[in-house]
């Protein structure tokens, strides 16, 4: 994804041209979706997230400060609505104890696979409390750094230090249980 195609893109927006809007739709698309999906866990709930962060971004671009490039923004914009939107409508939780119970989960062995691991990884990230999950989706899910971090979330670059910190120190103990629940049912077979 181009910087210089999403400023090209505002920049005839801004000048009258709302068709230009699909390039930058046609770009963010799918990394809005996953995002909120990494937020709520349905898919048609995301793609209806990502579709008002795209409204929302289209009648502020006027007030995109150029700051920074348009694709910080543009996540800020779709992260703080989606927190809003979570906070308003709370997606439906699954307790860590539903998934360890789970059958398909213990039929498959000792070692989880890639996949599984990784569906595990990212249901005990979705049950940590907000704070925290939006911290950590979006620095290890969105890659981002501390500073985009903090900008995305409006906070200082400590809080999501200490955020990330508190964050991985709470999943390390949920997936502790999980290994060792793992373990203890393995033996007893």
């Amino acid at each position: 994804m181009s910087a210089e195609e999403d400023l090209e893109d505002v920049e005839r927006v801004l000048g009258g041209d709302s068709s230009a809007f699909e390039g930058i739709v046609r770009r963010w698309q799918g990394p809005l979706v996953n995002l909120a999906y990494r937020f709520c866990r349905d898919h048609g709930r995301a793609e209806e997230m990502a579709q008002e962060a795209f409204l929302r971004a289209y009648r502020s671009l006027e007030r995109w400060r150029r700051e920074a490039v348009f694709s910080t923004w543009l996540i800020a914009l779709a992260t703080n609505l989606y927190c809003s939107e979570l906070r308003r409508f709370p997606a439906r939780l699954v307790p860590l104890d539903d998934i360890l119970e789970s059958p398909d989960l213990l039929e498959r062995g000792t070692a989880l696979e890639d996949e599984e691991r990784d569906r595990v990884l990212r249901r005990a990230v979705f049950d940590l409390p907000p704070k925290y999950r939006e911290a950590l989706i979006l620095f290890y899910f969105r890659e981002m750094d501390i500073a985009s971090t903090a900008q995305s979330l409006g906070l200082p670059e400590g809080t999501v230090k200490a955020r990330l910190s508190r964050g991985r120190e709470m999943l390390g103990r949920k997936l502790s249980r999980l290994a060792k629940y793992r373990f203890v049912r393995a033996g007893a077979r």
